[in-house]
């Protein structure tokens, strides 16, 4: 369970219903690299939060599927000033349970993030990359090394889920796996336990 922090950032309540249907959803889905350099609101980013790893209900179970609900997924975004409505430029962790954020780093980090990611520009463009990181041993201790197929599968769901999400919402993204992954940990000031398996870029398509 999460516990509150100093500073930590609520997010408004996510909507489980809309005017897109899953069908429309799924039809517009594409691979959006630019973006225009705009905002989106906290709104926006409260949906995409919630579809890759929202709680859904009493239960606790999430957005997402998880083998043996070993929940090895852990989501960052890193966002550039004025990026999303009221938020400062720097990396967030998203808790679920709380459905909020903690301030992880103050500074705008996307310029490390494109050149740990090969100089894939469209990552500085975007005003918000979502970040999906893995601690294996969450998933492994229960099932052994079969437990690492279980993850990339689950890494797979939450990833489709903000495709979807961000299609519905009319907002642009795409899922990057070239990337340096140690560069990638050392630009989150992580520790080495969280392996990163998706940087998602989203903004507003160009």
């Amino acid at each position: 369970m999460d516990v509150a922090e100093p500073g930590q950032i609520y997010l408004p309540s996510p909507s489980q219903s809309s005017n897109v249907s899953l069908e429309e959803a799924i039809a517009r889905r594409r691979s959006i690299r630019n973006s225009r350099p705009e905002a989106i609101s906290e709104l926006e980013l409260s949906q995409l939060l919630w579809a890759a790893q929202g709680i859904l209900n009493s239960t606790y179970r999430r957005a997402a599927p998880s083998a043996g609900a070993t929940y090895p997924l852990e989501i960052f975004i890193a966002c550039g000033q004025n990026g999303i409505t009221n938020i400062d430029e720097g990396i967030y962790h998203y808790r679920p349970h709380s459905h909020s954020l903690s301030r992880h780093y103050k500074g705008d980090v996307r310029a490390e993030l494109e050149m740990a990611a090969l100089g894939q520009e469209f990552i500085y463009q975007a005003p918000v990359n979502i970040i999906i990181c893995a601690i294996y041993e969450r998933t492994l201790r229960r099932y052994g090394g079969r437990g690492e197929r279980y993850v990339h599968m689950e890494v797979g769901h939450a990833g489709q889920n903000i495709y979807l999400q961000a299609s519905a919402l009319g907002l642009g993204t795409v899922a990057i796996g070239a990337f340096d992954d140690e560069e990638v940990r050392e630009v989150l000031r992580l520790d080495k336990q969280y392996k990163t398996l998706y940087i998602m870029p989203v903004g507003k398509p160009s």
